[in-house]
């Protein structure tokens, strides 16, 4: 494209910037059925591919795991997924028409995309309340939030909340003084404030209990079908647990893809992870 073209595109009349509009204000089509759409994204660090033509789909509803050895670029996907990182080539859509590429990081949660990182990040030394109530989606400048009300209908999203990631009995608790897998549904339940659309959840079991396992197998999965959920996991029983779909990442590109047994059974994975 020559300069002159250049200029021409970037003064086109139709063209609608960024910052000229809200996007919040975004619905999310997913009329096709899916709610993600990765295709050909490849993106090299100093050289090294960590995504190399990947192509990735996930359904509205669905619970998808995402395993695979080190280095296969589970992250990198994740973190372009969220805008921390721009591919080299390749497109990324949000339903059939939010093209992540367009966006920051902020606008892509607010869009209905949220994170939630291995270690949990919570208000320490705040309540479990007060912590779902200052992730509560809204305004967050400094003097609507001071002075901010909840309506009773904020009270009532609190209380689902609550319920749905079993901590209503340590609501006034300061969020330090809960056990490792108890912030972890904590951080979970304020993504929930959230409302996203999809979840996307790292590693959400390292250093739990058996028993606090087997309750996020069971937040997860009550999670799927009013959100889409990837869950990047290294511990396979707790794959098998709640995965109905696999998919297998070596080396920035899908390795396989189908239900727990077929890609147990596959050589390929075998050989490159589940055999090591």
């Amino acid at each position: 494209m020559t300069a002159l073209q250049e200029f021409r595109e970037a003064m086109r009349r139709d063209r609608q910037w960024s910052f000229m509009y809200s996007v919040r204000d975004l619905e999310v089509d997913v009329s096709q059925g899916a709610i993600l759409y990765l295709e050909d994204l490849s993106v090299s660090f100093d050289g090294f591919k960590a995504i190399d033509g990947l192509n990735f789909y996930v359904e509205a509803g669905e619970l998808r795991c995402v395993i695979g050895p080190n280095g296969a670029g589970k992250t990198t996907m994740m973190d372009i997924i969220t805008g921390k990182t721009r591919p080299d080539s390749g497109s990324a859509f949000f339903g059939r028409n939010i093209d992540l590429l367009r966006l920051s990081e902020s606008q892509i949660a607010e869009v209905g995309i949220g994170r939630k990182f291995q270690k949990p990040t919570v208000f320490e030394h705040h309540s479990v309340l007060e912590n779902l109530e200052l992730a509560m989606a809204g305004d967050k400048r400094v003097f609507p939030t001071l002075f901010a009300r909840l309506s009773g209908q904020q009270r009532d999203r609190i209380d689902e909340v609550l319920g749905i990631i079993g901590l209503k009995a340590q609501a006034g608790r300061e969020a330090g003084a809960l056990s490792h897998g108890q912030k972890q549904w904590l951080e979970i339940g304020m993504l929930l404030m959230q409302d996203p659309h999809l979840l996307l959840v790292d590693e959400p079991v390292a250093g739990m209990t058996h028993q606090e396992m087997d309750r996020t197998a069971e937040l997860l999965t009550s999670l799927a079908g009013k959100h889409s959920v990837v869950v990047v996991e290294h511990d396979m029983d707790f794959v098998r647990s709640i995965a109905k779909r696999v998919t297998v990442l070596h080396q920035g590109r899908v390795l396989a893809e189908g239900s727990m047994d077929e890609v147990q059974n596959d050589p390929r994975v075998v050989e490159v992870y589940l055999g090591e």
